[in-house]
């Protein structure tokens, strides 16, 4: 990697509007904090976002919540509208835990449906769910994701706790040159948490130990017949590995890729710092954000990435809260000609900057 690139080959900026929702005294969904939003359009054209609320014991649900704006059109608050999603499932919930976690929702007009991925916090830690709405209030389950065994490289992706699951807003062309409907992932390959001595485990080729970006695919052709082929992806490649100090760690997709000039925008988080255990909430890291641009004709290449963060926390309500120092985008809505990219801070609230062209 090439350090001496200029700063920040990407042609944006991340700045802060505000926030845009916390926990409500007296509310005992949110008595640990609600954060890390998805957002999508009811069908009359409201926006909402999709909150992680965080029950008593970590217990997660999926709320929405209306979107309220300023005189200056920017998004001041919210009208809360219940819970959508809650860990009612079996394979959503332990002797221990239980939680729908962090929500990315994509609104895919070939299929005229909400795609919803999540984290299902169940018996075996965190693994990705998807779930379909054409509402944002209805969601109907297609289940867990169960990626298909790839011989190359050597393992099954099924083995491990996996996250930041997101969806591309339309076909893109997969590696065999069929039209495709495409997810981001983030695959954590240490197993030592749950069998001790067990320890990292990589596919084969890969060297690099810390948590990356991959990219897996579904034949657009195989989800018209049936839309729960979507938990069935394959040809699974790696994205992006970390590059920069502040993303030292791990680095992780944030809202689903917009279509821009130069390419596929995705806003992605790094994490830099230490991790003793990354099973236990206080760590002392810092959790920033940051953008790739993702080649159209091949989403699994990138074309350029932020050096320095867009956005690392300095605000109070981002570096105290139930995890400190952290921005964590999860969501990215056009609102008159503007867009805006809610995140979570702290894990705790929710923030809303505005994402500016710089050149």
């Amino acid at each position: 990697m090439n350090h001496a690139a200029p700063q920040n080959p990407i042609p944006y900026r991340l700045v802060r509007k505000g926030m845009v929702m916390s926990p409500l005294p007296g509310q005992p969904y949110e008595t640990e904090g609600v954060l890390n939003p998805a957002s999508g359009r009811t069908p009359d054209g409201t926006l909402h976002l999709l909150p992680r609320l965080v029950a008593e014991g970590n217990v997660s649900r999926v709320g929405l919540a209306k979107v309220l704006f300023d005189e200056d059109g920017v998004p001041c608050g919210v009208e809360r509208r219940g819970v959508v999603l809650a860990p009612d499932e079996g394979w959503e919930r332990g002797k221990n835990n239980a939680g729908v976690e962090d929500p990315r929702v994509t609104w895919i007009p070939s299929l005229g449906r909400h795609v919803m991925s999540y984290v299902a916090y169940g018996p075996l830690g965190p693994k990705p769910a998807l779930a379909v709405s054409t509402d944002l209030t209805e969601w109907t389950r297609l289940g867990p994701v169960q990626f298909a065994y790839q011989p190359d490289l050597d393992t099954d992706l099924n083995l491990f706790p996996n996250k930041d699951v997101v969806h591309f807003p339309e076909p893109v062309p997969g590696p065999d040159g069929e039209p495709s409907y495409a997810m981001l992932h983030r695959p954590m390959w240490d197993l030592g948490w749950f069998r001790p001595g067990e320890g990292v485990h990589l596919p084969a080729g890969l060297k690099d130990e810390r948590p990356g970006i991959w990219i897996s695919y579904v034949p657009v052709a195989e989800v018209e017949r049936d839309i729960s082929a979507l938990t069935r992806p394959r040809h699974h490649k790696l994205v992006a590995l970390s590059a920069y100090p502040w993303e030292d760690l791990k680095i992780g997709g944030g809202p689903a890729p917009i279509r821009v000039d130069e390419g596929w925008l995705l806003i992605h988080h790094g994490v830099s710092g230490s991790i003793e255990d990354p099973w236990v909430q206080n760590q002392n890291v810092s959790y920033a954000a940051g953008a790739m641009i993702l080649d159209p004709a091949d989403p699994s290449r990138v074309l350029a990435r932020s050096t320095e963060p867009l956005m690392a926390p300095e605000t109070e309500e981002e570096r105290s809260g139930t995890v400190p120092n952290v921005v964590f985008p999860t969501a990215i809505e056009e609102v008159d000609g503007k867009l805006f990219v809610f995140y979570g801070m702290a894990d705790a609230h929710i923030g809303v900057a505005l994402l500016e062209r710089t050149a």
